[in-house]
């Protein structure tokens, strides 16, 4: 139901010089400080994450490619949508390759409602790769999200490596956000 299947094109900040991309987005797609703080302060009290699904299954292959993984493996994929109020701003698909939930890196396993980025950024081994961006369709991206088929929605992703494990975050900012 909230599967992204799509092959998507991923740029790094210096390859975007042929799109245009909205100064409104650019400051979301290269904030390098947590976004999950930044959406906290923006939203107020009514910030919260819902949890679409969270199992076990095959990344699709640019993600096996960016993480380094062999084709065909698996991996805990989990999928949320960010929300203030009745509003979802962000849908987030995190990717966590087995290798990276053992010892203290269990704890991202088990998130359930709670942010993710606020564990990343509280975390003091937390590194973080250059910042990959694209552009995709509302009919590209899963169903669920309140998005028209022709809706443009920037999103972007980082590997992120806590204890020197990676794992892959990708987050898309949804109209309403750009909207609010």
């Amino acid at each position: 139901m909230y599967a992204l299947t799509v092959q998507q094109r991923w740029f790094l900040r210096r390859q975007l010089f042929s799109k245009h991309v909205p100064a409104d987005v650019q400051s979301w797609l290269f904030d390098p400080a947590s976004l999950t703080a930044r959406l906290k302060q923006k939203c107020r009290a009514d910030f919260r994450v819902e949890v679409l699904s969270q199992r076990i299954q095959r990344p699709r292959l640019d993600e096996l490619r960016v993480l380094g993984m062999e084709t065909g493996s698996y991996a805990l994929v989990r999928q949320v949508r960010l929300c203030c109020g009745s509003a979802c701003w962000v849908y987030a698909r995190t990717v966590i390759p087995f290798s990276t939930l053992k010892g203290k890196q269990r704890k991202y396993a088990n998130l359930g409602t709670r942010p993710l980025g606020a564990m990343l950024f509280a975390d003091r081994t937390m590194e973080r790769d250059e910042v990959m961006v694209t552009s995709l369709t509302g009919k590209q991206l899963p169903d669920g999200l309140g998005l028209a088929e022709q809706d443009s929605v920037w999103g972007r992703r980082s590997v992120f490596r806590v204890g020197g494990r990676a794992l892959l975050v990708s987050e898309y900012f949804l109209p309403a956000l750009l909207d609010s």
